[in-house]
């Protein structure tokens, strides 16, 4: 995805990023390109699958959410996507960047220091050890492509406020929705929205679903990382 086919793909989700904001994309991409030859921190380092693949991606969030202000929470951020590129085209959003790899969260204050960001913090923890300290602080709870979506919902519900929205953002997710409903019972939320839609240039799948939080989150959730992955609710 050049220059020019970003910023037309972003009028069609009614974003208009400025030059200012465009300029510091670029030296984000710098700075990951640079940093990635060190660190191995994504697969994907071709500039125009970059912008396609990880900035625009991050940005499609926006089918399902407004996000013109607020507190956001990015689990297993990785790179920074989809948060620090939210902070990037949203900087009024306040933004928390949760990784458990210390390289990785290194490679997040760099990015942070070098385009001068305000308002937005990384945090280097396993996000199941974090959401049992900062419950019920967030507006907003996203992830992309990190676990799958039960375990999700788990680690970041218990960081919402109550009616605050969580937002997975996945490929293909039908599988993942089989037994859904006793998580949203035993986490008190419930489904919102669900957007299926393909990316520009390459067509591949993409998935946004969103819950919301009905009630405080009930004190042994999220449950240790071994029994999360070993027992379902």
């Amino acid at each position: 995805m050049n220059k020019e086919k970003f910023i037309e793909e972003l009028l069609k989700l009614h974003i208009e990023i400025s030059d200012i904001q465009l300029k510091k994309l670029e030296k984000y991409y710098e700075i990951l390109e640079r940093e990635n030859k060190l660190y191995n921190l994504t697969s994907i380092t071709e500039k125009e699958s970059v912008f396609l693949k990880h900035f625009y991606d991050s940005l499609t969030i926006v089918k399902i959410i407004d996000l013109n202000e607020g507190t956001l929470c990015d689990l297993g951020t990785g790179a920074g996507f989809p948060g620090m590129v939210l902070k990037i085209i949203f900087p009024n959003l306040k933004i928390t960047l949760i990784d458990a790899t210390l390289k990785k969260c290194n490679f997040l204050e760099k990015v942070i220091k070098e385009l001068k960001l305000e308002n937005i913090k990384v945090i280097n923890a396993r996000v199941e050890e974090y959401a049992k300290i900062e419950r019920e602080k967030y507006d907003i709870v996203t992830a992309r492509a990190v676990a799958p979506l039960k375990h999700l919902l788990e680690y970041g519900i218990p960081l919402l406020k109550v009616n605050g929205t969580f937002v997975a953002m996945k490929g293909n997710i039908n599988e993942e929705l089989n037994g859904i409903e006793n998580y949203e019972n035993k986490l008190k939320i419930k489904q919102n929205k669900r957007i299926d839609f393909q990316l520009p240039i390459e067509n591949s799948n993409r998935t946004l679903i969103s819950f919301i939080k009905l009630e405080v989150t009930n004190n042994k959730y999220p449950r240790k990382y071994t029994e999360i992955k070993k027992k379902s609710l």
